[in-house]
């Protein structure tokens, strides 16, 4: 049996390398995009990450919100900021006794991109329905506008009568 030069077992390395990288690299993103969704899949965290958008908030104003809104224990609020935070979604510092949490953009435009992929199955109808809307509002708009331009018929009885 023949014996590979080095040279070609070096290629081999180099293209087997190669493949592990972008084979992973795929992999990576793939479970990116995944965990996000499994991340934001709670309905809790989504709303908190919704009053983080708003700007900086503190842990006792997002925990007062989503009790209030979830009827859920500090703890369980405590529980899911840790989560958004351990994700990479929230980021936390401390200001004295407070700690003040924002949303980091990041996981979310990866996630953005990875849904890229799929637009194309929802944006040509959204674009038509947003055809619709306007040509519906548009016909209200011309049939209330001739109803107020149409005078009165002489048999018929008036507002002013």
């Amino acid at each position: 049996m023949p014996q590979a030069s080095s040279f070609s077992n070096e290629l081999i390395g180099l293209f087997n390398g190669y493949l592990y990288k972008t084979t992973w690299m795929r992999r990576w993103h793939y479970r990116g995009a995944v965990h996000a969704f499994d991340v934001l899949g709670d309905p809790v965290r989504r709303r908190i990450l919704e009053l983080l958008a708003d700007g900086e908030r503190s842990a006792g104003e997002v925990t007062d919100v989503v009790r209030r809104e979830f009827l859920i224990s500090q703890p369980a609020v405590s529980q899911h900021l840790k989560v958004l935070r351990e994700n990479g979604f929230t980021q936390v510092r401390a200001q004295g006794t407070r700690r003040l949490y924002s949303v980091d953009a990041a996981p979310l435009q990866e996630t953005d991109a990875w849904l890229d992929k799929f637009r194309h199955f929802w944006t040509p109808h959204l674009n038509a329905l947003a055809t619709e809307l306007a040509r519906g509002k548009r016909e209200r708009r011309l049939l209330a506008e001739r109803e107020q331009a149409a005078p009165l018929n002489p048999g018929t009885v008036g507002p002013e009568s």
